[in-house]
Order: structure tokens, then C-alpha cells, then sequence
């Protein structure tokens, strides 16, 4: 949430500044956590860095030669700074009386695993940051998520203390579960990533498209760049027939869009065609191809093909799990249960065969076993 109010400023005209945390990384905040986080060496924080810088680039615009984003790190200019040297210069501006009133604070010390010092400093290490940042770069404002506000505001208190500018905060809410926990975080069951390597596009299109009805208002009003306008008509429409899921395709939209790009769309919306839709009339081999990392793909002889295969004996040579191939007679119940589509159609005979004339595509078909087991079969 914090990034998409820094889109937001930037479109606005105003320059982000990003920090990265190779500091403060290595301690853990305590802000929203019942224990101490495990802390990071240097390898991996060099490894997150990189891969934060990454996936930003996706999202803010680092390019533009009038307002381009800066990535920071706030080890460059930790590092050089002794323990003593801290302590003197900026600790003092800080009592631990009002550390202690901050709710990250306060809440580890009443739960059972208390606080460790390394972790209580955490939060005069993030002022310091900020105060940095307003005289290297002349920040004047931070945004975070609302468990950064003890944070955030310590920043703006160290530097009223040490007689510099004033300096302002933005929070948002943070993005719950049911369960009241973060989304997406570690700390959870759910897991969510950024990275088409641990969350591919299709998935990460599949979480947001499945959000329940009384979240896409709020989703939407946060992630979409559209004007208010636009959403407030869209969620109108959505509140007319709900199962249209108007909002939430919107949402899914908006997002894999944001972080994958315009392509991934499509190719989930195609591979969403292919497992859940009626019918796949309009679709192209160029179509089908593109989500085979999604769908994946059998390849049968078009001699077999144009002589005709029985339901049968494709799905077991197509469908199956774990790498072990359906055998005939799950093949057979699967079309006795009603479960077994070709491009969509159910098949129910037995007897069927398979031909040619059943391309979807150009030279591709698609195989179902129920609502999960699905192959793409092309022709060589």
C-alpha cells in the first residue's frame, strides 16, 4: 500500500525517495511482531536488496529525468557511524520514556517473549534515516503502513529536537486477512509474492480475482490509478450482479497489470478461459501457447489424431498426476462421473473419439479431468 501512495505523489509531480533497509535489516522491526525476527546477514541482504530494486523498477518510474525515483540504502550511511558516535549525536534527543509509549514498543514488552535491546533500537535507527534523508535529499514526508506510524513520528520528533525542519508522516491501513493478520506476509499462512518466480502471474491474478465481494471496494480504491469516478461507477455495476464479479476482474486487472504487465493479463485471463469458461471459441495457438507454463502441454502424432483417438485412451496418455499417467480405468470412471472435457464440452460416451475436427486452435486442443486436471494436447 505505502508503494501505490508513492505512485500516486509521483504522478502528482513529486520525486520518491526509497530506502532500503541493508541497516536495519540486519536488527528486524518490531512494529506488528509477538517475537524477535530472525536476523539477516550480509549475503542475503545484498540478495533482497537486488531483488527489491528489481521489482520496484516495475512499479515506480526510476527513469525520468524530471521526477525519477531513487533507490537508497541506509547502510551507506550507517555503517560509518560508531556505536558511541550514535549514542552521543542522536540518542540523547530520544528519552526512553517516550520510545516506551510507542504501541511496537509497548506491546512486546507485555507479551511473554519481551523485547531485546536490538530490537528496541530500531525505531531511533528509522529516525535517524529520516532525518538523514530530509538533509541529503530534502524528504520532507514519509509514508509507511500504519504499524510505521511510532516510527515514522519519532523521526519527525528527532528532528524538531535537533533544530532541524519539520518533517510530516502518511500512513495506510495495513491489508488484513480474516484473521486479522498481514497479508501476504511470512508470519501467515498465505503467502503472496511479487516474484513470477515464487507466485507466477496467473496465480498472483487468481488471488486477487478470488477476493470476496465486501473486499473490492476497499482493494480497488487503494490499487486502481483510475480516477474515483470511474471506480465508484464500476462498483455499481459490480453491486447490480455480483456474479459477474465485475470488481474483482477489475482488481486482478489493475494489479497484475501493475507488477507484471499488460501480456500477463491476457495470458491469465486466457488460462482462465481454458480451466473454468464454457467455451474457447476465438482463442489461437499463439493463445494457447503463451500459458503453457500455466496449462501444461502433451504433444500427439496428427496422423493419431486425424485417425481418431478414443476419450479413453487420450486422457490416460494426457491427464494424470505427480508425473504418473491416469490409468484407463480411472480414464473410464472420469467419463462415466461426467468429468472428462474436451475444449470444454463434457464427454459422456465412452465410445467418443477425438479427431481433428476437435482442434480448438490451429493445432491444439484441451484436455479436462474434473475442475483442476487440465492439459493442452497439440498436434506434431
Amino acid at each position: 500500500v505505502p508503494t501505490i501512495m508513492l505512485k500516486h505523489f509521483q504522478l502528482a509531480g513529486h520525486k520518491p525517495v526509497v530506502v532500503v533497509g541493508g541497516a536495519t535489516g540486519m536488527i528486524g522491526d518490531p512494529s506488528g511482531r509477538s517475537e524477535e525476527r530472525n536476523l539477516l546477514d550480509d549475503v542475503t541482504l545484498a540478495q533482497n536488496v537486488a531483488g527489491i530494486r528489481a521489482q520496484l523498477s516495475r512499479l515506480l518510474d526510476f527513469e525520468s529525468p524530471v521526477n525519477g525515483a531513487v533507490m537508497t540504502n541506509n547502510v551507506d550511511w550507517t555503517r560509518g557511524v560508531s556505536f558511541l558516535e550514535f549514542l552521543r549525536d542522536t540518542g540523547k534527543y530520544l528519552t526512553i520514556n517516550y520510545m516506551m509509549a510507542k504501541d511496537s514498543v509497548r506491546n512486546r514488552l507485555e507479551g511473554e517473549s519481551g523485547i531485546s535491546y536490538t530490537e528496541f533500537s530500531y525505531m531511533l535507527l528509522q529516525a535517524f534515516d529520516f532525518v538523514h534523508l530530509a538533509s541529503s535529499n530534502g524528504v520532507r514526508l514519509q509514508v509507511g503502513g500504519s504499524d510505521q506510524y511510532g516510527n515514522i513520528t519519532a523521526g519527525c520528533e528527532l528532528s524538531r529536537k535537533m533544530g532541524c525542519q519539520q518533517l510530516f508522516g502518511c500512513v495506510a491501513p495495513l491489508m488484513l486477512d480474516s484473521s486479522g493478520g498481514k497479508m501476504g506476509k511470512t508470519s501467515t499462512g498465505e503467502r503472496v509474492w511479487l516474484d513470477p518466480e515464487r507466485t507466477s502471474p496467473y496465480a498472483f491474478y487468481q488471488y486477487w480475482f478470488n477476493r470476496a465481494d465486501d473486499e473490492v471496494a476497499r482493494f480497488l480504491k487503494w490499487f486502481s490509478l483510475k480516477p474515483v469516478e470511474e471506480i465508484d461507477a464500476l462498483l455499481r455495476e459490480h453491486d447490480a450482479d455480483r456474479a459477474k464479479r465485475l470488481g474483482q476482474r477489475e482488481l486482478a486487472r489493475a494489479l497484475t497489470g501493475w507488477i507484471h504487465g499488460e501480456r500477463a493479463i491476457a495470458n491469465a485471463e486466457t488460462a482462465q478461459r481454458v480451466m473454468f469458461g464454457t467455451s474457447l471459441d476465438g482463442l489461437t495457438d499463439g493463445d494457447l501457447g503463451a500459458i503453457s507454463s500455466i496449462v501444461p502441454t502433451v504433444e500427439v502424432p496428427r496422423a493419431e489424431l486425424a485417425a481418431g483417438i478414443e476419450i479413453v485412451d487420450l486422457l490416460s496418455r494426457t491427464l494424470g498426476e505427480s508425473g504418473k499417467p491416469m490409468s484407463k480405468n480411472a480414464a473410464r470412471r472420469l467419463v462415466e462421473q461426467g468429468g472428462a472435457y474436451v475444449n470444454r464440452v463434457k464427454i459422456t460416451s465412452l465410445g467418443h473419439r477425438v479427431t481433428l475436427d476437435h482442434l480448438a486452435t490451429e493445432s491444439m486442443l484441451v484436455v479436462s479431468g474434473g475442475k483442476k486436471d487440465h492439459r493442452i494436447v497439440r498436434v506434431i
